[in-house]
């Protein structure tokens, strides 16, 4: 969807004085800056509109510091979350953010980003304690001091919060101190139908109301469900569809599946389909985490484009049903998944590369979807981040004052614009 502008060049640095000496020498030439790690943005973050020198971070693979006793652990840019999880293994702790793709966590940092157990353990933002930055000029911040890893702070400014989801447009992430969670005793996944998308997604809302801490719980509708079960081998009803997961104690585990249960039931829904095994879990979430490839499979030699929103969970049903009606009306090859716990949600569009009619309507699509979560107090994206595609929607989120404050923090940090220019402003 956003057209390959390649850089001027691609540099390896080794660790954070080589990025912060290449930095030095973009700045006193004015060449921009373009971080990269594992690519995997989906709004166009890693362009080099500008041309410029492309920071390839993967080789700055190391974990750093790992505390088991204070939960934390420091990355480069170059860990993976699958990496950080497996290192993990045998220390009863894991980091549950988890996004699609098995991307950098330095950069799930620089993109807010989230995924299936946001709704339990919250999102990058959430679990991101401190940064070290290489800003524009080569100087090296850590944004809540050196070294330090505490779990909260009234100490002057969040300048921390201010570089997640700064898109490496205020300075280059070369390592993250992340909060890591214990590992849940007893983790069962669930599957229920619905008969129709308003019942599964007013059974999302009444069960968070209900206060069941449910780890996960996301959204499929039918055609989602009908790729999933081909691309995957699975052999669940093509219907609007929950998965679910709840994670505690064995006791604290049933209550919770009891409780969902009573609110399915309530909606409509199917008896669940349990998968309580590890290896039943891992094909269930693997399925899941699979979505794309599954869509992409629907038209071979297509290609695809996923935008999100979020909305107030209780504006949920409302969207979902008008958005699935959008899409069965604009004859637009169209599938909703999403993490209906935390009230966003992603629209797999996929489309013929060379149909430019299709395309631009594949475009109108997301902008008229983005409009419709403004109009409903959300936000244009809930994890996907601005990059190139939704920069004209930032200002009718934020307002004119919003996205000028926002021009004035990147003049401070970054007086010659240098840093992936372009994205987000």
């Amino acid at each position: 969807m956003h057209r390959c502008s390649p850089p001027d060049a691609v540099v390896w640095p080794q660790d954070v004085e080589q990025v912060s000496k290449l930095a030095g020498i973009c700045y006193s030439h004015g060449v921009p800056i373009i971080p990269f790690s594992t690519g995997t943005g989906l709004e166009g973050g890693i362009t080099a509109v500008r041309g410029g020198v492309c920071f390839n971070l993967t080789q700055m693979d190391r974990i750093t510091a790992l505390s088991t006793e204070d939960f934390t652990v420091a990355v480069e840019p170059g860990v993976t979350r699958k990496a950080l999880n497996s290192y993990l293994r045998d220390t009863g702790l894991w980091f549950p953010v988890d996004p699609g793709a098995d991307a950098s966590l330095c950069g799930m940092a620089a993109t807010s980003a989230s995924g299936t157990n946001a709704v339990r353990y919250g999102t990058m933002r959430h679990n991101v304690l401190n940064l070290q930055v290489v800003l524009a000029d080569g100087r090296v911040l850590h944004t809540a001091g050196r070294g330090r890893h505490f779990r909260k702070s009234a100490a002057g400014y969040n300048l921390t919060g201010l570089f997640v989801g700064s898109e490496g447009t205020l300075g280059l992430i070369t390592q993250a101190t992340l909060r890591l969670h214990g590992s849940p005793e007893a983790m069962v996944a669930a599957v229920c139908a619905f008969p129709s998308v308003h019942a599964a997604v007013d059974c999302t809302v009444q069960v968070l109301q209900a206060g069941v801490p449910v780890a996960r719980i996301e959204f499929l509708d039918d055609a989602m469900m009908a790729a999933c079960n081909r691309f995957s081998g699975l052999s669940y009803t093509v219907s609007p569809t929950l998965f679910l997961e709840f994670h505690g104690s064995p006791g604290s585990v049933e209550e919770q599946v009891r409780q969902a249960g009573e609110i399915v039931q309530m909606n409509g829904g199917s008896d669940f389909a349990w998968a309580r095994e590890l290896e039943a879990r891992n094909k269930l979430w693997a399925a899941r985490h699979n979505a794309w490839y599954a869509a992409l499979a629907l038209r071979p030699g297509s290609k695809g484009y996923s935008t999100d929103v979020c909305v107030p969970i209780s504006r949920l049903p409302h969207i979902v049903g008008e958005t699935h009606r959008d899409l069965q009306e604009s004859g637009l090859t169209g599938l909703i998944v999403g993490h209906v716990g935390d009230g966003n949600f992603h629209c797999l569009l996929v489309f013929d590369p060379a149909d430019l009619d299709e395309i631009q309507r594949v475009k109108e699509f997301a902008t008229r979807l983005a409009r419709q979560a403004l109009a409903l107090d959300g936000t244009c994206t809930g994890e996907h981040g601005i990059g190139l595609g939704k920069r004209h929607l930032l200002w009718e989120e934020i307002g004119e004052l919003g996205l000028t404050i926002m021009r004035q923090i990147k003049a401070v940090l970054d007086p010659k614009n240098l840093m992936n220019p372009g994205k987000v402003l």
